[in-house]
C-alpha cells in the first residue's frame, strides 16, 4: 500500500532533499512499518526519528490523519492507502 511521508525543511537533508516520500508499506501497514522501510532507505533519518531501540524520539510528532500518532496507537497506528502522515519535530526555545 502506497503511503505519503512528508518532511519538514529540517530533516530534508537527510533524506535526500525531499519534502515527500512515497512509500509502499506491506500489511499490517502502520506507522512503526512505515518507518521501518524509510529507516532502510535513509538510516541518517532513522536517527532523527527513532532511537536505538526504534521508539520515536520524545521531540519527534507524527501525524496521521490530523493526530499526533502517539494519542492514538503510536507506532502501532493504522494506515490506509494513500494516507498521509507528517513529522513535525518539537520547537523548543526561550
Amino acid at each position: 500500500m502506497l503511503v505519503v511521508l512528508l518532511l519538514p525543511g529540517v530533516l530534508r537533508p537527510h533524506a535526500g532533499g525531499n519534502a515527500k516520500l512515497e512509500v509502499e508499506v506491506g500489511e499490517p501497514a502502520t506507522v512503526g512499518a512505515l518507518l521501518d522501510v524509510v529507516a532502510a532507505r535513509y538510516p541518517l533519518l532513522e536517527r532523527r526519528l527513532r532511537d536505538e531501540r526504534r521508539v520515536l524520539r520524545r521531540y519527534v510528532n507524527v501525524y496521521v490523519g490530523g493526530e499526533e500518532c502517539r494519542q492514538l496507537n503510536g507506532a502501532d497506528t493504522a494506515l490506509t492507502e494513500g494516507a498521509e502522515v507528517q513529522v513535525i519535530p518539537s520547537v523548543a526555545g526561550g
